[in-house]
């Protein structure tokens, strides 16, 4: 995964000077600079001259890779949810349910603090309703399900559906957190999600 600079960085460096990438380090260079770029400012506010000149490239040569505006942006943000995808899966051995969803949460909750304008633009507005974006973004959550599913072992269709709450609900309160950092630690939001996740599997066990 290459480092990316700061959304700051991105929009104020000069441009990168003109260099000869193969295709896939090109690629994952201008991922890197949408990242960067749609994580700062709303979509709108984002031109393709603007990436194609930081990136020290012709709009012919990024159209070559992302035929319109909304293909770069769509990428990115399935490169996004596949890092988070990534940085969030835990070992299975040595290490107990309750502390594999401990570690997952602090992973999450990191990765939400580095990128924490674009997760936020990503889910108050984006693109609007576009359905490839929603698409990931249910992939993404569906994942995050299927690992609790799977791991607490949970057969009923109504264990499932509260699990799947369950991941909508730590999204919704990260969303609010993003706000109040000042006030909310991360420790304190993790512990709090942690909890909740707990009575909700006694609730399971309680009805099986």
């Amino acid at each position: 995964m290459p480092v990316r600079r700061s959304a700051a960085a991105a929009a104020t460096s000069p441009p990168v000077p003109r260099s000869r990438l193969d295709v896939d380090a090109r690629r994952r260079q201008l991922l890197a600079l949408g990242t960067a770029l749609f994580g700062s400012r709303p979509y709108d506010e984002v031109s393709i001259d603007e990436v194609a000149r930081t990136a020290g490239i012709s709009k012919g040569l990024l159209y070559h890779y992302f035929p319109t505006k909304r293909d770069f942006y769509v990428a990115t943000v399935r490169e996004a949810a596949a890092e988070l995808v990534a940085r969030t899966k835990r070992p299975e051995q040595m290490m107990d349910p309750l502390e594999r969803l401990r570690t997952g949460l602090d992973a999450f909750f990191d990765y939400v603090a580095e990128h924490g304008t674009a997760y936020e633009n990503l889910l108050r507005s984006g693109i609007g309703s576009d359905t490839e974006v929603a698409a990931i973004l249910d992939e993404t959550r569906e994942t995050f399900s299927t690992r609790l599913i799977e791991k607490l072992a949970v057969r009923d269709d109504l264990g499932r559906l509260a699990l799947r709450g369950w991941v909508g609900f730590v999204e919704a309160a990260t969303l609010g957190w993003l706000g109040s950092r000042d006030r909310v630690s991360r420790e304190a939001l993790r512990d709090m999600v942690i909890r909740v996740a707990i009575d909700v599997v006694k609730s399971l066990e309680r009805k099986s």
